[in-house]
């Protein structure tokens, strides 16, 4: 039973909005993201979304991303990213996919997944504060550092033998002028960080490999051309 990971789907099943217009990369990308996920991941597996899943605005409108989702191989763990609109309270999630049966489904909100012996923890993140940065994002940040901590702590409560960090946003930048995500990954023993986010020529920016003792991995679909990668 593996742990693989993919980023930033941009569904559009429930509004008409083609991500081909990003570049020929994104043609045809569902049909490839579903061919790719069917070859590599199977029912024992657990997949990691760690956000911008939905074009959707509102939850009701996210049903057909969603059971696209739900209908793939594997169980799946969500987190929100900056584009899910349909984002909604941890209940209201809950109560959706129970409404709908899409028990293949999880959300982490301030809590953490467990599989086997991995705890998964997350948020979504925010970018990452410099010296222009205003009063509101940098409030926005400081509240995305509280959202990962209350996640660890519920991943350090539930006693797994490892904990994986899921954000949306990247946790650093290359030129490390904030280790704030980072300082508490380590203060929790994380060892692997995935995010996603990151797109076309950003990719190029995108911090890859060791820092600190924690390995971050880019996940956006289109930076692994839509193939899950195993964590």
């Amino acid at each position: 039973m593996s742990i693989f990971a993919i980023s930033d789907l941009h569904l559009p099943l429930g509004k008409d909005k083609p991500m081909d217009i990003f570049g020929g990369r994104w043609e045809n990308y569902i049909e490839k993201l579903e061919k790719n996920w069917k070859s590599i991941v199977s029912e024992k597996d657990l997949v990691l979304i760690p956000g911008d899943i939905s074009w959707a605005t509102y939850l009701d409108d996210a049903f057909a991303d969603l059971k696209f989702i739900h209908d793939l191989p594997g169980r799946k763990v969500i987190l929100k990213g900056n584009h899910d609109y349909w984002w909604s309270t941890l209940n209201k999630l809950k109560k959706f996919i129970e409404e709908h049966k899409f028990t293949s489904i999880d959300f982490i909100q301030n809590t953490a997944y467990v599989w086997e012996n991995t705890a998964i923890a997350g948020t979504r993140g925010w970018n990452i504060p410099n010296a222009q940065t205003g009063a509101e994002d940098r409030k926005i940040f400081e509240r995305e550092k509280q959202r990962l901590i209350l996640s660890l702590e519920d991943a350090k409560s539930k006693k797994a033998e490892k904990i994986v960090v899921a954000m949306h946003y990247p946790p650093i930048e290359q030129n490390m002028i904030n280790l704030d995500f980072l300082e508490i990954m380590k203060a929790y023993d994380v060892r692997v960080c995935i995010y996603g986010h990151l797109h076309a020529a950003a990719q190029k920016f995108a911090p890859v490999g060791v820092f600190e003792g924690v390995s971050l991995r880019l996940v956006s679909c289109d930076y692994l051309n839509f193939m899950p990668i195993l964590i």
